[in-house]
């Protein structure tokens, strides 16, 4: 019996609910057209139900909340119940449909309170209201009072382009000219006589004002019918609600697209077409295969110390004889011995160990031709510079020829130079025991390792070796960018000058591949001008060419390098630098930095030169800032162009929709302040003269007969 009599009692209380005493049960009944956000509402303040926009928008399908959830779901109906200035409610919520044809008679019977919705986003349910809403219910229901709802209110501020996509595909898109302002809704409500409150499901913001105002609103009308309840005394008129403040915008992010290319395409295109190739690596039976210098010297230790012998043999004979060096000088230090003119002395080079000829007074003579180097290793038989016709332009010009050992072979050899270029191998190569013998003639043991284990089926491990290999690599070019060795080309600069390598940068920027490669006078000399550019600015694009890491320098000037990232066609790097100014300009704020001025100047600097993601952040921080902004720099805001004055007033926070309303709002809120105070007031003067009212003297017969009781109990 006991289980049953729990139940029974469960039962009980909850359909007892109207009866319990000292609580007051509101039935309030919400009604609007279709697709306003009734039930999602409803389900808000019944529920606590909490939704996304996505959620909200993607589909609707007209729906009711059935009022059977307060007998079926305790949650729902415990939440009905509410204190609302000391008086203890439960809140009945019935939802209707929003069809204009529906009878809604009976849901309109013993309604305490109405809540009229209409959509922000939807001018028709506005205009609804007037036209067909309030006539219905003041028909049915005629001393109900009603409060109007602006429901949506979170799309006043949403993006609606993002809305749109994500609403169901048939639906009517939403336009920025429908979207109502306050004052709208607040005019109808004052035509109306009504109070008027806007809500947003999606921020929670109104819905709990709403329902307890509807809760004050019925109370007061209840009072006045039942005015023997005394714990109705105290109810205050439907309060004001504060404006709501949009949540402020989040900063736009910097995205670094990726690299225009891998670091293997562009060295191994430059193999196959040698553009601005210094070298000729001569092989058995005169064939030959042109190169650069700068490509094998960081890659091979070997090639670095052949090639860095030349540069110091031509500085040499410059040094001594006081002018340009012959086409055929040597590169290597040998000369004949003052008693035998056929031997050659040679000593230890001190780079790797290898030898080199050198006379015993250490004069260069550049008029040798081919000179042996077997004693240098077995990779190089000879050395050289003469003219070599141009491959790709078919112009003869200086170069080292470097004559190879007979041994190696044309195809292997290939295979090698790719390794050399790009740190790759492919495993299918099928000749790898000659790769692996000119490995060792050239003392490159990491390509030596990666054909072993192609060998053993562990070429899997070759990838390790393949980034020690560019790691290394990219050591090797900063140290040849520093000390400008192995250099081509020259950059004549506003203050200075930087040494450069065109193959380098033929391979890491097509701009420059086109200045050098192209039918241009920059292609054929030595010396390039690059007005209005610095050397940190320079030498940055340089390291980011070379290595593909931006480096910030202490003396670099962020716009600066923008504007010759842009001139170069380098978004990546752009990209990057628009990243580093963005760090730079919030750590700064951070330190309590005024960045205001510094924000404003660059605002049509990266608009001018294509720095989007710069424009789209220093918009964000003006438009979020947007009341300090113009109090500090009124004329440069007013300079700015139209679009951008456009773009401030539509997305400037606090909104202007905001600021007026919160003005209305502190108006109202004074005005209700000092209503109160006066009726405080007057209420207090009325207790006043009450309590000290005199007798009133157009009575007489009252004050004889008293004075005859007083003589009577005397002569008694």
């Amino acid at each position: 019996m006991h289980p049953f009599s729990s139940l029974r009692s469960q039962f009980t209380d909850t359909d007892m609910d109207y009866e319990r005493p000292n609580v007051e049960t509101i039935k309030c009944v919400v009604v609007g057209d279709n697709a306003v956000g009734k039930t999602r509402l409803i389900c808000a303040r019944a529920c606590n139900a909490t939704l996304t926009q996505y959620q909200l928008l993607a589909t609707h399908v007209p729906t009711v909340w059935a009022i059977d959830q307060y007998r079926v779901c305790q949650e729902v109906l415990e939440r009905s119940r509410d204190v609302v200035d000391d008086v203890s409610v439960s809140l009945r919520l019935w939802d209707t449909f929003g069809d204009h044809h529906k009878d809604r008679r009976f849901a309109y019977g013993r309604s305490d309170v109405v809540v009229l919705c209409f959509s922000i986003a939807n001018p028709n349910s506005l205009f609804h209201v007037k036209t067909m809403w309030y006539p219905e219910i003041k028909h049915f229901c005629p001393r109900a009072p009603v409060i109007l709802v602006g429901c949506q209110l979170d799309l006043r501020y949403a993006d609606l382009e993002a809305v749109n996509r994500a609403r169901r595909p048939l639906a009517r898109p939403i336009k920025a000219n429908e979207i109502l302002p306050p004052e709208k809704g607040r005019e109808v409500a004052k035509e109306l006589g009504v109070p008027y409150y806007e809500t947003s499901v999606v921020a929670q913001f109104g819905v709990k004002d709403v329902f307890d105002n509807a809760i004050r609103a019925a109370l007061i009308s209840r009072r006045h019918l039942q005015f023997w309840k005394s714990h109705l005394r105290d109810v205050q008129r439907p309060l004001l609600q504060a404006p709501f403040l949009p949540p402020k915008p989040p900063p736009p992010v910097i995205v670094i697209p990726p690299p225009p290319s891998t670091t293997e395409e562009h060295p191994g295109r430059l193999l196959e077409e040698p553009l601005c190739a210094d070298v000729v690596l001569v092989l058995h039976e005169n064939q030959r295969v042109f190169a650069h210098k700068v490509y094998l010297a960081t890659a091979s230790s070997k090639f670095y110390d052949l090639f860095l012998q030349d540069v110091k043999a031509e500085a040499d004979c410059m040094q001594l004889t006081g002018r340009e060096p012959p086409v055929r000088a040597a590169s290597f230090d040998m000369c004949e011995s003052s008693d035998e003119k056929s031997r050659v002395n040679l000593r230890a080079c001190i780079s790797d160990g290898t030898l080199i000829a050198a006379d015993s007074d250490g004069i260069l003579e550049g008029g040798r031709g081919r000179q042996l180097l077997s004693s240098l290793g077995r990779a190089f038989v000879s050395i050289r510079r003469e003219k070599v016709q141009d491959p790709v332009t078919f112009i003869s010009r200086p170069m080292t020829v470097v004559h190879m050992d007979p041994s190696v072979l044309l195809g292997p050899f290939r295979v090698v130079m790719r390794y050399l270029y790009t740190g790759q191998l492919d495993e299918h190569e099928k000749d790898l025991m000659h790769i692996a013998h000119i490995a060792e003639l050239l003392e490159v043991f990491d390509l030596r390792m990666m054909v072993a284990n192609i060998l053993n089926n562990e070429a899997f491990m070759n990838q390790e070796i393949t980034k020690a290999f560019h790691v290394r690599r990219t050591n090797r070019v900063k140290e040849c960018l520093l000390k400008g060795t192995f250099s081509d080309v020259v950059f004549k600069l506003d203050d200075g000058t930087v040494q450069a390598h065109k193959p380098l940068l033929i391979s890491s920027c097509d701009w420059m591949a086109a200045m050098f490669g192209g039918p241009f006078v920059e292609s054929c000399t030595k010396e390039v001008l690059f007005p209005n550019t610095t050397r940190s600015s320079m030498q940055a694009v340089l390291e980011y060419l070379y290595t593909g890491h931006f480096c910030s320098r202490p003396d670099l000037d962020a716009m600066e390098l923008i504007i010759l990232a842009n001139r170069l066609c380098l978004p990546h790097l752009v990209a990057l630098t628009e990243l580093h100014t963005v760090t730079v300009l919030k750590e700064a704020a951070a330190m309590g930095t005024d960045i205001d001025g510094d924000v404003l100047v660059y605002l049509e600097m990266a608009q001018f030169h294509c720095a989007y993601q710069l424009t789209d952040w220093c918009l964000h921080h003006i438009c979020t800032n947007y009341n300090n902004v113009c109090r500090k720099f009124p004329r440069d805001m007013r300079a700015k162009s139209a679009e951008n004055q456009e773009y401030f007033e539509k997305h400037r926070w606090p909104p202007v929709w905001y600021l007026k309303e919160d003005d209305h709002y502190q108006r109202a809120r004074k005005e209700r302040e000092k209503e109160h105070y006066l009726s405080q007031k007057r209420q207090n003067k009325r207790k006043w003269v009450l309590w000290n009212l005199p007798p009133s003297p157009s009575n007489p017969s009252s004050s004889s007969s008293s004075s005859s009781s007083s003589g009577s109990s005397a002569i008694i």
